[in-house]
């Protein structure tokens, strides 16, 4: 890989990981690339619902972030305009869950994302479908 391609992924993977709300969450990015991106977090505590299973609301932002680092690994502002989220299964404190989204389409201004949470078991936790909106703005310089 040549060191601009380098650099730029850098620049990008830097940028995604400056997101304090994951970072308070504990979520770890994975695996990143252009449409793609891997995170993980582990239920706390703190994540519980009353009926001591984790939140669909923790859940739901470790898929989150992975959309939106998989959205905004060109470098390109992307924004949410919508997420579908169904939740499969319960999870328990303690449990380590890997999120992915993986890019399904894209064009100028629009991106859609498939999204799946999963436990350490590869029991499917969560799926979801979310749809990007890519602003004109770069938050990486592209050398052209």
């Amino acid at each position: 890989m040549p060191d601009d391609s380098r650099n730029l992924q850098f620049a990008i993977r830097q940028f995604i990981e400056q997101d304090r709300f994951a970072k308070s969450l504990g979520i770890e990015l994975l695996d990143l690339r252009e449409g793609y991106a891997r995170c993980a977090m582990v239920v706390r505590d703190d994540m519980l619902n009353a009926h001591r299973i984790a939140h669909g609301a923790a859940i739901f932002t470790l898929a989150d972030f992975a959309f939106a680092a998989a959205c905004n690994a060109y470098g390109q502002t992307a924004l949410a305009l919508e997420v579908k989220i169904n939740f499969l299964d319960a999870v328990k404190p303690g449990t380590r869950l890997i999120a992915e989204a993986t890019e399904e389409a894209l064009s100028n201004r629009i991106g859609l994302y498939h999204l799946t949470v999963r436990d350490e078991n590869n029991t499917l936790v969560a799926a979801a479908q979310a749809t990007a909106y890519r602003k004109s703005e770069w938050f990486v310089k592209r050398e052209t």
